[in-house]
C-alpha cells in the first residue's frame, strides 16, 4: 500500500486554458478515491498527470514521498485501466495479462504464477486461451483489471472503466471491483462522471469543477451535508426553495417560503434577508394532513420500481419527492396529501451550507 500526494497541480494548454488549477489531494494508503465531475472539469487530465501521460505545468505528484517529476509512466509502478480496456485482440487472455510482466522481464515460472493468480482474483480461471472477441464486456473488463493486478502496482488508476457496460452489469462490477480493491488494499483513484458509481465504490469523493475540487468527503458527507452549494446541486436531485426572514427572536427565525412560514435556527440572519434552502426529495414524507408541515396536491406520480416519484404543488411551491415502494397503496394524481420532513433535512444555501 502506498500514499499518493498531489500538491499545487496545474495544467495549462496553449492559449492559456487551464484544465487543472492548483489541485491538492492526499490519497491515503489503501484508500479508494473518486474524481467525480462532468466533462471538462479536469478529472481525466488530473489522472493523466498522475499516471505520467501528461506533463504538469506546475505542482508535484509524490508516491510515498518520492517526487515523480520526469519519471516515465512505465517507471511509476502504477496500473491503469482505460475506458476502452486496451486489450490486444490478437492475444489470448493469458497473453494479454502476461504482457506487462514480459515488459518487466519477469521469468517464465513467476510470470505464469502471476497470470494464474491475477485471473483467479477476477474469476476468469479457465478462460486463459480465449481471445477478447470471445468474451463478454464484463469479462473483457476483468481481463484489463487482471493485467494491471499481475504487475502488482502500488497505485491503481481507473479511467471510467465501466462506462461501456450496460446498467445491470455495471452495478455488478461496482461491487466486484470494490471488494477486490479492499481485499488487496491497493491505493486507487477512479475517474468517473457516474454519481452512483462514485457513491458505491469510494471511501471519499472529490467533486471537481473548473479544474479544482469543489467538495471532498465521504459519500454520505458530500450528499447529506455538503459545504458547497455546487455539490448540493450537482449530486442527485434537490428542491431549491427561496424565502425571506420575517422575524428573529429567542434564537429562532421565522422564514416565509411561498405561502408558508417555517421556523429556522437563528444564525445571525437579519430581518428581510432573502435566503434559499435545499431539501432532498427522499427526505420528504407523506403523512396525515392533520400532522403535516404543509398540504400538497399530487401533480405527477411515476412508478420507478424501488420507489415512487412524485411532483407535488405545495404551500412551499413545486416539490419533487420520492417514496420507498413498500407495496402499499399510494396517493393518486390530483389527490391532496400531507407532507413533512425533519428539521435537519432542510439546509440553508450559502458560502457554507448549514442545517437547522
Amino acid at each position: 500500500m502506498s500514499k499518493l500526494s498531489i500538491h499545487g497541480l496545474v495544467k495549462t494548454y496553449a492559449g492559456g486554458f487551464q484544465a487543472v488549477r492548483g489541485l491538492d489531494l492526499e490519497v491515503e494508503s489503501g484508500e479508494f478515491i473518486s474524481l467525480l465531475g462532468s466533462s471538462g472539469c479536469g478529472k481525466t487530465t488530473t489522472l493523466q498527470m498522475v499516471a505520467g501521460f501528461v506533463e504538469p505545468t506546475a505542482g508535484t505528484v509524490r508516491v510515498d514521498g518520492r517526487d515523480l517529476a520526469g519519471v516515465a509512466p512505465e517507471k511509476r509502478d502504477m496500473g491503469v485501466v482505460f475506458q476502452s480496456y486496451a486489450l490486444f485482440p490478437h492475444m489470448t487472455v493469458a497473453q494479454n495479462v502476461a504482457f506487462g510482466l514480459q515488459m518487466r522481464k519477469i521469468r517464465r515460472r513467476e510470470l505464469d504464477e502471476r497470470v494464474a493468480e491475477a485471473l483467479s482474483m477476477v474469476r476468469l480461471s479457465g478462460l486463459e486461451s480465449r481471445y477478447p472477441s470471445e468474451l463478454s464486456g464484463g469479462q473483457r473488463q476483468r481481463v484489463a483489471i487482471a493485467r494491471v493486478l499481475a504487475i502488482r502496482p502500488r497505485v491503481l488508476l481507473l479511467d471510467e472503466p465501466m462506462s461501456n457496460l450496460d446498467a445491470k452489469l455495471r452495478g455488478e462490477m461496482h461491487v466486484e471491483l470494490r471488494s477486490l480493491q479492499r481485499r488487496l488494499g491497493i491505493t486507487t483513484i477512479l475517474v468517473t462522471h457516474d454519481q452512483v458509481e462514485a457513491m458505491t465504490m469510494s471511501d471519499r469523493i472529490a467533486v471537481m469543477a473548473k479544474g479544482g475540487i469543489a467538495e471532498l468527503g465521504t459519500p454520505q458527507q458530500i450528499y447529506d451535508r455538503p459545504n458547497s452549494e455546487f455539490a448540493f446541486k450537482f449530486l442527485g436531485l434537490t428542491n431549491e426553495l427561496s424565502g425571506q426572514v420575517l422575524s428573529v427572536g429567542n434564537g429562532t427565525a421565522s422564514v416565509r417560503v411561498g405561502q408558508a412560514c417555517l421556523p429556522w435556527k437563528d444564525a445571525g440572519l437579519p430581518v428581510g434577508k432573502d435566503i434559499r434552502f435545499f431539501l432532498r426529495p427522499e427526505r420528504i414524507r407523506l403523512c396525515p394532513i392533520e400532522v403535516a408541515r404543509c398540504r400538497a396536491s399530487v401533480v405527477t406520480r411515476l412508478f420507478l420500481g424501488g420507489v415512487w416519484f412524485y411532483e407535488v404543488e405545495s404551500e412551499l411551491g413545486s416539490l419533487r419527492m420520492t417514496v420507498l415502494n413498500a407495496g402499499l397503496a399510494q396517493p393518486q394524481e390530483g389527490e391532496v396529501v400531507g407532507i413533512t420532513w425533519n428539521d435537519d433535512d432542510l439546509q440553508l444555501a450559502g458560502a457554507e451550507v448549514g442545517h437547522g
